[in-house]
């Protein structure tokens, strides 16, 4: 579930135009490569907690998406002049509705638009009721995909039907081994925790389930119940759709977490596990503040200090790419953003913060400027700083935000 999403982004030219009418490059993307990310806004129907940004799938809406989006590849690989490209990730939505032929377009054109170095990570998001055989897995391989996310969610069947997912545990585990026996090497598999009902034993078997497929990486997630969702419509009705205590939450997320580590799983941002070699290429790349470039429908772009997003319906975003008008609209990032930033998205992860780093960029150092809020939080044992890093504890990362916002915004 790496995915990126936005609103409209404020109304800023990114990209002046020219006394000629040619719109004005950005500087090109650092050397290592681009971060690619695909957002498929289609789904055979709305599971009960999502907000992201999807419609039904049907043949002539998808066929319109399609072009449109092969354009926007063309469109960005000319602008930016064929960049590196590090990562590719298909997110949505359900990506593997996609039919075969169309995304083997797309991966074309991704290639032909961009420069993929040596090892590019290419993930699909994918839901076990639409990649379920091996000749879907293998077409797949073939195309240069070497990464899958399996969103699995549950393998209790009560759990996904509450949840409004479209398949059972059966389906989950079986299209986990048929994605295996095609011959994908790498494969994650997304869980939520903290359900109506669930406690800490029930979510530890959840664990084991996964465990036992072995999978390469793991994405744990806590369940938010957002405004306007189903979930928060039987959450509020209350009868047996009853969130577990902070309490229960807390010890599900510790417990959960040393018994991914003791079956091998390093926990490597707050809600990611992976086996040694296998951390995502992709997800690592916005925590260490990488740029990336958002395609489709609501897709957010960082590039440099632009930040611009797609709009997120199909006739305003038909009007964005027909026009070239994709890019223009953006907010330009402050140093303080960016300082902001880092400290956020640092702390999520197991390295922490490079306070050298840190205090390169800002001129100051943050330990010392924040002195006092830090003594309390090492005393709290919800912070350690250990070879010039700043890191949250397992207790830090369930009160992160608090953290986080007190280290980012409080530092006048």
């Amino acid at each position: 579930m790496a995915r990126i999403y936005g609103e409209d982004a404020p109304v800023k030219a990114a990209f002046p135009a020219t006394a000629a009418g040619a719109a004005k490059l950005p500087a090109a993307p650092r050397a290592k490569g681009l971060l690619l990310y695909v957002h498929v806004p289609f789904c055979r129907s709305r599971c009960h907690y999502c907000t992201f940004h999807s419609q039904a799938f049907n043949q002539v809406t998808f066929a319109w998406y399609h072009k449109l989006l092969l354009q926007e590849i063309d469109l960005w690989g000319r602008r930016l002049k064929n960049p590196p490209l590090r990562t590719v990730y298909f997110g949505g939505g359900t990506p593997s509705l996609i039919p075969l032929t169309q995304l083997d377009q797309i991966m074309k054109a991704i290639r032909k638009a961009f420069n993929p170095v040596p090892g590019l990570e290419a993930t699909l998001e994918a839901n076990p009721d639409s990649a379920h055989d091996v000749s879907y897995f293998r077409a797949l391989l073939s195309m240069g995909f070497n990464r899958l996310s399996l969103g699995v969610q549950s393998f209790n069947d009560l759990d996904l039907h509450m949840l409004g997912r479209p398949h059972s545990a059966a389906m989950a585990a079986a299209s986990f081994q048929a994605a295996r026996q095609a011959g994908f090497a790498n494969i994650g598999l997304d869980l939520i925790w903290g359900l109506p009902g669930q406690r800490v034993n029930t979510w530890i078997e959840q664990l084991k389930a996964a465990a036992n497929l072995r999978p390469e990486h793991l994405s744990a997630y806590n369940l938010t119940v957002e405004d306007g969702t189903a979930m928060a419509r039987m959450v509020g009705e209350g009868g047996d759709f009853k969130l577990p205590s902070e309490q229960e939450q807390g010890r599900m997320f510790i417990y959960g977490s040393e018994f991914l580590e003791s079956m091998g799983y390093m926990h490597y941002e707050v809600s990611n596990f992976a086996r040694m070699g296998f951390v995502s290429e992709h997800n690592s790349g916005y925590w260490t503040g990488s740029d990336y470039l958002g395609l489709g429908p609501s897709a957010v772009s960082t590039i440099g200090r632009r930040r611009f997003s797609n709009p997120r319906y199909m006739d305003e975003y038909d009007a964005y790419v027909r026009g070239g008008l994709v890019g223009q609209d953006h907010e330009e990032l402050t140093d303080q953003d960016l300082l902001r930033e880092m400290v956020m998205l640092s702390l999520r992860t197991a390295k922490g913060l490079d306070l050298k780093l840190f205090r390169e960029k800002a001129g100051y150092d943050l330990v010392k400027r924040q002195e006092k809020l830090i003594a309390a939080l090492h005393q709290k044992h919800l912070i350690r700083i250990s070879h010039g890093h700043l890191r949250l504890t397992k207790d830090g990362m369930l009160v992160s935000n608090v953290i986080i916002r007190r280290l980012a915004f409080d530092d006048d």
